[in-house]
């Protein structure tokens, strides 16, 4: 049913993961050259921004929402990270990009169990990024296999694969924390 508060909902998911799509993060630590030194991490803040709308939201809008996400980049506009276009299909990166279906499926069990602990989060989203990441080898794999590159294999499990897990892994405390303080201002009301 479209109202209003569906037309909001819709707005702000998807301009969230947009947004979120294209902003690297980035880390200021003290320098002995200058007074602060700018770490570039090599994640973005699409994954934790995800995993906080199906939190919020129901999951099945996120998918609505992530894949008109995909379709916009794809066929209209380069919102991916990289890019996009049809050509985007043959980059490593889309096998992640298609992963997020599945994590959102896994946070939205949470999301539908309605007892949010630390330890029932993180349980759920380090399954849900071992799915997203599994999805991502795989997609990768097969694509160096049907173009006769299978020495890349282990190239970019480490490029897309090992540098940037810890770092999601990381990105997760603030999205539980997000979601505690706003359950709990929901509570007081």
């Amino acid at each position: 049913m479209i109202n209003k508060k569906n037309i909001y909902k819709f707005i702000v998911s998807f301009q969230s993961i947009l947004i979120s799509s294209m902003i690297p993060v980035n880390i200021p630590v003290p320098s002995i050259e200058n007074i602060y030194k700018i770490i570039e991490i090599p994640i973005n803040y699409q994954i934790p921004t995800v995993i906080f709308l199906t939190l919020i939201f129901s999951g099945e809008f996120i998918r609505i929402i992530y894949a008109i996400y995909i379709f916009i980049g794809l066929f209209f506009l380069p919102i991916f990270f990289d890019g996009g276009s049809l050509g985007y299909l043959m980059t490593p990166n889309f096998g992640y990009l298609i992963g997020i279906f599945p994590l959102i499926g896994i946070i939205n069990i949470l999301n539908k169990k309605n007892n949010l602990s630390f330890i029932k989060f993180i349980k759920y989203s380090l399954t849900a990024l071992i799915i997203m990441h599994f999805t991502g080898i795989s997609y990768f794999t097969l694509q160096l296999l049907i173009f006769n590159k299978p020495n890349l294999i282990l190239y970019n499990f480490g490029l897309y694969t090992l540098n940037k897990i810890p770092y999601q892994i990381i990105s997760l405390v603030p999205v539980y924390l997000s979601i505690y303080l706003i359950n709990k201002y929901k509570l007081k009301k």
